[in-house]
């Protein structure tokens, strides 16, 4: 596909190549330094970038999955709207840092890869704009910040950020040892769900070691509609991670590097719409096991069947610009339907709390 000069001339094919490079360079790569970003002193610029805040789908992937989780929790313990909004901003706040802190660590370890690959070579530490030690002091910070969040939760409720923490610390290798890296961010992000209940004083888990349930509830380790949730989250992020991962393929090949999208390459999609199938399907059970109102089953089981299929069937897996385009937009709109869906629910219970 070629693109066009000011003058209307054609582009070569390596023309257009670098073209596109360039771009997503300036989006998700790292380099981003438009709009407000360029408003900035030029020493937080570098800072703003390893934290991936412009633009902040980077926030927003870690915030949606709590927000979900607080709005579940809600519908389950009819809880007042004061508390969900209390609780909401204390999750986008902690959100806010410990997204800093997982993609400063990220780009720490993989900065000896980045520098080798055109789209993420020109991100702060590659670069050279942000030294490995001051990398990770500011990693440590925004960790530290993430952390006293913690503390405005419901007593006992920080234990259960463990398996995210080490998740998150896990995840840069994963990339080199497992193609399946995209379950463990998935894990990772869909943990959000979990700590969203405990914010709202829900346990998360019912049977088992933990206890807390009664009746068929016992025989789950976890409240049954909270797992449906928490899995269809994490194939959410199979979809639109795999798709992402696709604008390196050839890259991620030369220097090792594995992913879904490397393991399947040309037969991506087949699985990509088996994995859109089941978390509809999940959806829908969640909204079932609580009788949930035919709302939230069009808005976020249909919704996220409407965009992510779109995503699925419209992106050129060969083209980092579609692979970027959609990932970008696609992201947004099945996380707006799931979140659309529960508080539609939540605001039609509103009259009965």
């Amino acid at each position: 596909m070629n693109g066009k000069t000011s003058n209307g001339k054609p582009q070569s094919a390596e023309e257009t190549a670098a073209f596109q490079n360039n771009a997503l360079a300036q989006q998700y790569g790292g380099g981003h330094a438009g709009g407000w970003v360029g408003r900035l002193p030029s020493s937080w610029v570098p800072y703003v970038q390893l934290a991936r805040l412009s633009p902040p789908a980077a926030l927003f992937l870690i915030y949606f999955p709590h927000f979900f989780g607080i709005i579940l929790a809600a519908i389950i313990q009819r809880s007042p709207v004061t508390q969900v909004l209390r609780m909401s901003l204390i999750m986008l706040g902690g959100s806010f840092f410990f997204s800093n802190a997982a993609h400063g660590w990220n780009d720490l370890i993989d900065a000896p890869v980045d520098k080798s690959i055109p789209r993420t070579s020109k991100r702060p530490i590659p670069r050279g704009a942000i030294s490995p030690r001051a990398a990770f002091i500011f990693t440590a910070t925004q960790a530290v910040g993430a952390a006293s969040f913690l503390l405005l939760l419901p007593s006992g409720s920080a234990i259960y950020a463990i398996p995210n923490i080490v998740g998150t610390y896990y995840y840069p290798w994963a990339k080199r040892h497992t193609n399946f890296a995209q379950l463990v961010l998935g894990f990772c992000l869909a943990w959000g769900i979990i700590m969203g209940s405990c914010a709202m004083g829900l346990k998360p888990f019912t049977g088992g070691p933990f206890g807390g349930g009664s009746g068929w509830k016992q025989f789950f380790w976890a409240e049954p509609s909270t797992a449906c949730l928490f899995l269809a989250c994490i194939l959410w992020t199979v979809i639109y991670d795999s798709i992402y991962a696709h604008q390196d393929v050839k890259d991620d090949i030369k220097v090792g590097l594995k992913s879904i999208a490397v393991l399947l390459r040309d037969r991506t999609k087949p699985f990509l719409w088996l994995s859109l199938g089941c978390m509809v399907a999940l959806l829908y059970t969640c909204g079932s096991l609580l009788n949930m109102n035919i709302a939230f089953h069009v808005i976020a089981a249909g919704g996220s069947a409407l965009s992510l299929g779109a995503m699925i069937a419209n992106v050129e897996l060969k083209d980092s610009a579609s692979c970027w385009w959609w990932f970008r937009y696609g992201f947004w709109l099945a996380g707006g339907a799931i979140a659309g869906g529960l508080l539609s629910e939540y605001v039609l219970l509103w009259p009965s709390f």
